[in-house]
């Protein structure tokens, strides 16, 4: 039986795009804005401006490439399609490594915000907070591998609870601490910073607009990648820089240098050390919520950055198995959470090393920033350069959004904004392998581990290293994919086939059915009213269907419902039982007239949550029944 996989859906909006994007951009100045004012200083707000351009630019060839092709994989997606998979898995590989950073870093800070707001002063220090950074790590992962979570709900309130934040700080920040001599007190460039330490700050200050290629990744699940994508993305990156150069110079108003506490005191919680400082100008009862405000929605922000990273590693990974670059395994999706379960559960793993090894690590986060360069700095200019090429020898590649500001080259029309992002990405690039040791040693050794991880992977497939690898649009279900099939009883032949089509794939899966009866009350009826031979008939037909199950060895659980519509009836019932499959039959009458099949079946393919196969008959069945009757 040859089905269709498990696929992503396109539901995000306008709307939905930009709270995601401006969550996953802006919830990194969490625990980027430590480490940046500690090499920094008094020219924090002015990196975090010019890396924040710099982000802006980059942004036009991700918004190019997501437009042009439309699924997930982000800068491994544009890579593998202007040279070749090998190289799209060298920049997929890198972005493994910078969504294992972020979860790492998120699970790390988290617990010191949460400090801030219930004043639990244990989780400022080892071991609890390596401890409750595990579980929060544990916990994401196991709620993904259960369920779907609504991200996008959520994905609009978490943002929204974010700029509020953000905004509130700001805000007092310039009404009670903020000071010009504050900002400018110990800092002279070339003495504090030193040049080394400003040139040695800009790799770093990459970890603050992280994000990007998460929102890349949502191209397959925008409902117009072409026009909502780019405008949600620019306008939320356009914010996230405002609001990061407010904050940073509110923050060095606060903690001035030229040996600022943020990179010392406060630096696994910068936010509540600057609202501690706002706390002091304050009356105390009013000072004391704003600094629980801050630690609160601190934590909650970087939870949703750790399930927005394992998200945006498994659709990765997703990408990267469809296409042969990881075991097919990775390319499967789980029918009802959507994800591959291997994914979620290497990151978990992965990412909990990380934590742990952190302990015993001295300035851990400056190594993690480091390596983190060393990742998102490749993939930027990897991405941008395939923008170009694509535009060089694809140039009929439908784009619903170009970049601006292009120039002619050997008939080609580049965009200028990729010219310059790739150049200066990789001369970053050069500065984060020349400066940091993280990105000098860890970034080399990750990709040599991957190429062997690719190499065992493509030899085990008889592929090429360099080959293109077409992802199916149908494979084979196994039978491990049903575990509980449900069945809506029908009277009749079509009834009898549909339960005994689900009993034996059950038998052959070892899956549970469910038979339902949905009894329709007329619309002139109460729900509740008395319907004896409706009521009746179910009784008969849900215990034929448990003496046919028990004959061939499967578990029937039955359950009668009363409904309006026999379509919502079943939906709701699938959705309440978590079922993998429906059966259902189709008349042959339905196939004569304009509809194929019968509204009831036609609502289901429309909206179950899970697959729904059809058991047609052709018209001689029906005539042999009614001649039987």
């Amino acid at each position: 039986m040859a089905r269709k996989l498990p696929a992503l859906r396109r539901e995000l909006d306008a709307r939905s795009l930009f709270s995601v994007a401006y969550g996953e951009v802006a919830s990194s100045i969490y625990f980027a804005l430590g480490v940046i004012a500690l090499h920094a200083v008094g020219f924090t707000p002015v990196v975090l401006l010019i890396v924040g351009a710099l982000f802006l630019v980059v942004s036009f060839s991700y918004a190019e490439g997501t437009s042009m092709l439309a699924e997930t994989g982000g800068a491994a997606t544009f890579v593998r399609r202007a040279l070749n998979d090998f190289a799209g898995f060298l920049t997929g590989w890198a972005l493994f490594l910078d969504y294992l950073i972020v979860m790492s870093l998120s699970a790390l800070f988290l617990p010191h915000y949460l400090a801030a707001a219930l004043r639990v002063s244990a989780l400022d220090r080892g071991p609890w907070d390596v401890v409750v950074g595990v579980g929060a790590i544990v916990l994401v992962a196991a709620i993904r591998l259960l369920r779907r979570p609504s991200l996008y709900g959520v994905g609009i309130v978490i943002p929204a609870l974010d700029l509020l934040t953000q905004i509130v700080l700001v805000a007092l920040g310039f009404a009670l601490v903020f000071s010009r001599h504050a900002l400018a007190h110990g800092t002279s460039l070339g003495h504090s910073p030193t040049w080394h330490s400003l040139v040695f700050a800009l790799p770093l200050a990459m970890l603050a607009y992280t994000g990007l290629e998460t929102v890349a990744n949502l191209a397959e699940e925008a409902r117009r990648p072409g026009v909502d994508l780019p405008r949600s993305l620019f306008v939320a990156i356009a914010t996230v820089v405002t609001v990061y150069v407010a904050i940073g110079v509110v923050a060095l108003s606060a903690f001035p240098g030229p040996h600022t506490e943020l990179g010392t005191t406060w630096l696994r919680a910068p936010l509540v050390g600057v609202a501690t400082q706002i706390r002091a100008h304050m009356a105390t009862s009013l000072g004391d919520v704003l600094r629980f405000f801050v630690g609160a929605s601190g934590a909650l922000i970087l939870l949703t950055s750790i399930t927005t990273s394992i998200s945006g590693f498994s659709r990765l990974a997703y990408s990267l198995g469809e296409h042969g670059q990881l075991p097919r395994s990775f390319g499967r999706l789980h029918r009802r959470t959507l994800v591959s379960p291997q994914a979620i559960v290497s990151a978990a793993v992965i990412a909990t090393g990380i934590v742990i090894t952190s302990a015993f690590v001295k300035h851990y986060v400056t190594l993690l920033a480091s390596v983190f360069s060393f990742g998102v700095l490749l993939a930027f200019t990897a991405a941008q350069l395939a923008v170009i090429r694509l535009r060089i020898h694809e140039p009929n590649l439908p784009r619903p959004y170009r970049a601006p500001l292009n120039v002619r080259i050997r008939g080609a029309d580049i965009p200028i904004p990729a010219i310059v992002g790739a150049v200066l990405t990789s001369v970053i690039w050069c500065v984060a392998i020349a400066t940091h040791p993280g990105a000098r040693y860890v970034g080399p050794v990750w990709l040599a581990v991957g190429i062997v991880i690719y190499i065992a992977v493509r030899r085990s497939h008889g592929e090429g290293l360099t080959e293109r690898v077409i992802a199916a649009d149908e494979q084979r279900i196994d039978a491990h994919h049903f575990e509980r099939i449900l069945v809506p009883m029908k009277l009749g032949i079509i009834g009898e086939e549909m339960l005994a089509t689900a009993i034996k794939l059950a038998g052959e899966n070892g899956a549970t059915v469910e038979a339902l009866h949905v009894i329709r009350v007329p619309l002139d009826h109460a729900i509740d009213a008395d319907l004896i031979d409706e009521e009746e008939r179910a009784e008969a037909a849900l215990a034929e269907a448990r003496l046919l199950g028990a004959e061939n060895g499967v578990d029937v659980q039955v359950t009668t419902t009363r409904a309006r519509a026999i379509g919502q009836a079943i939906v709701d019932q699938a959705r309440a039982t978590n079922a993998d499959l429906i059966v259902v039959g189709s008349a042959p009458r339905w196939r004569r007239q304009q509809r194929f099949f019968s509204p009831t079946v036609d609502y289901l393919l429309r909206t179950a949550p899970c697959e729904v196969l059809i058991v047609a008959f052709p018209q001689r069945v029906m005539d042999e029944e009614l001649a039987a009757s």
